[in-house]
Order: structure tokens, then sequence, then C-alpha cells
């Protein structure tokens, strides 16, 4: 007896309802930051050990200011796909469920926070 239709087993719909969303989400966050990094690294790299106003200077032109914010937004939100995968492999029960929220939580508001100070720092 097979336990999943064939329409199911077509659109990659199992038991938790959620099919490969979940590994498109961290293949895709995955390669965006293959390409992210280096724009970000090299956008950065120079700016380290240089004073404030030449960071500021440097955070108001538009690419770096859009590579470090993509940086966190992405790397963030990959973060927390990672994090929901090794808590789901690990945890059972109601801490699970828990663990999940917190982390979640615990990631955009990391993302949020970045993203005022990089806001602040480039105005």
């Amino acid at each position: 007896m097979a336990l999943m239709t064939d329409r199911k087993r077509v659109i990659g719909l199992g038991s938790a309802k959620s099919g490969t969303d979940h590994f498109w989400k961290t293949t895709i966050t995955a390669v965006a930051l293959l390409i992210i990094t280096p724009m970000f690294l090299f956008s950065f790299g120079p700016l380290l050990g240089e004073p404030y106003a030449d960071v500021q200077a440097a955070l108001s032109r538009p690419f770096p200011a859009v590579s470090a914010a993509l940086m966190l937004i992405v790397g963030f939100y990959h973060f927390r796909l990672g994090i929901q995968m090794v808590i789901e492999d690990y945890m059972q029960g109601l801490s699970r469920k828990i663990a999940i929220i917190v982390m979640a939580c615990i990631s955009y508001g990391l993302m949020a926070f970045g993203l005022v100070s990089l806001a602040q720092i480039a105005l």
C-alpha cells in the first residue's frame, strides 16, 4: 500500500505539507550568499581599521550600503533556515516549537538591528 498518492508524489508534498520548499529556500539563499559575500568583502575589506568618518563616507555610497544590507538580510534569513533544520533534527515536542520561534525572533531581530545600525551610520 502506497503512503503517498500520485498527485502528492508529483508536487512533492509529504506528510509535513511543505514539500521541498525549505530545501529550495536554503539552496537559493546559499547561492545568493556566494554572490553577495565577495561583494561585501571587497567593499568592506579596505575599510577595516579606517577612521569612523571614512567608514561613514563609504557607507553613504549606494554599492557598499546595498551590499551590506543584502548581506544582513540574506545571511540572517539563511541562518534562520539552517538553525530551524538543526532544531527539527535534534529536538522534539513543545521545546522544538518554542526553540524555532525563539530563534526566528532572534534572527529577525538581529537583521533589523543591523539594518537600523547601517542606516544610522550611513546618514
